[in-house]
């Protein structure tokens, strides 16, 4: 019978069970002794938070990293964002893929006018008083390496926070940081 976990992946942490070969890194170990045989499915790298879906089941780890389904991110960006960029990220930006030049899918994006209330990062972001940012929303059918970062940097609007809020129709809800849900399948 296979094992399936939901986790909120702090801020700061990888996105694998342990971290040798890593000083100072935290990894997934640290917030529950998962089963032999479940694995991330997927990355969240170690400056993104959020929905991390664990699973011992390698046909649904692909099916869920397939273009068949969305991935929807949260994003705070340095800067006010505009309708123009936001025309861009939609229609896909030229990004840097395995230091080759790649054109990003199609996607949907649009801005968050309120700011969510989410737990606060530790550390905090540079946004503040004196800096103005803005909230975006952008849903994916792919995960390139570090593609949300690449994309808004593309469009001139630098991400300070990134937080994964949905995968198909699994939602990071109310859970917080460090929180680790054992669930005995994902509804898709």
């Amino acid at each position: 019978m296979h094992k399936h976990f939901i986790i909120y992946k702090p801020y700061g942490m990888l996105s694998q069970h342990g971290t040798e070969g890593y000083r100072k890194k935290r990894g997934l170990a640290e917030l529950f002794v998962f089963p032999i045989g479940v694995q991330p499915v997927g990355r969240l790298d170690e400056d993104s938070e959020g929905l991390l879906l664990l699973t011992s089941d390698n046909k649904l780890n692909i099916h869920i990293r397939s273009k068949k389904i969305e991935k929807e991110y949260w994003v705070q960006l340095d800067g006010e964002i505009t309708e123009d960029a936001i025309l861009k990220l939609q229609s896909g930006v030229t990004i840097t893929c395995d230091k080759l030049p790649y054109k990003t899918l199609p996607c949907k994006a649009w801005r968050i006018n309120k700011d969510p209330d989410f737990p606060d990062r530790i550390p905090a972001t540079r946004a503040g008083r004196h800096r103005p940012y803005s909230w975006l929303a952008i849903v994916l059918n792919e995960g390139k390496f570090r593609q949300v970062r690449k994309m808004t940097a593309a469009v001139g609007f630098p991400t300070l926070r990134l937080i994964r809020m949905r995968i198909g129709n699994i939602e990071l809800g109310n859970m917080q940081p460090s929180e680790v849900k054992e669930v005995a399948e994902f509804l898709l």
